[in-house]
């Protein structure tokens, strides 16, 4: 299987988004590689960025489905080398 590492950056505006933006990434576990979260008081603002080694579609939907959510942003930088073409 071919994976790629990412990283994903997620600015949550919303604390009630907080619950649903966890779910995702509980179901998506097994991919990442290392979590960061900034609470952000002063605006009221919380940063999150993942790293994760997954397939691209699997990165693609993750970053897709935390960027739906109302009050989140997310946003997907990707590595240029793919793990497992030539391994």
């Amino acid at each position: 299987m071919e994976t790629r590492v990412a990283a994903i950056s997620i600015i949550l505006e919303s604390p009630e988004s907080v619950p649903m933006v966890n779910d995702i990434l509980s179901k998506y576990n097994q991919y990442v590689v290392g979590r960061m979260g900034i609470p952000y008081k002063q605006r009221g603002l919380s940063i999150i960025s993942i790293v994760i080694d997954a397939p691209q579609d699997v990165i693609s939907t993750m970053s897709g489905k935390l960027g739906k959510l109302q009050g989140v942003s997310a946003k997907a930088t990707y590595s240029k080398y793919i793990f497992g073409a030539d391994e």
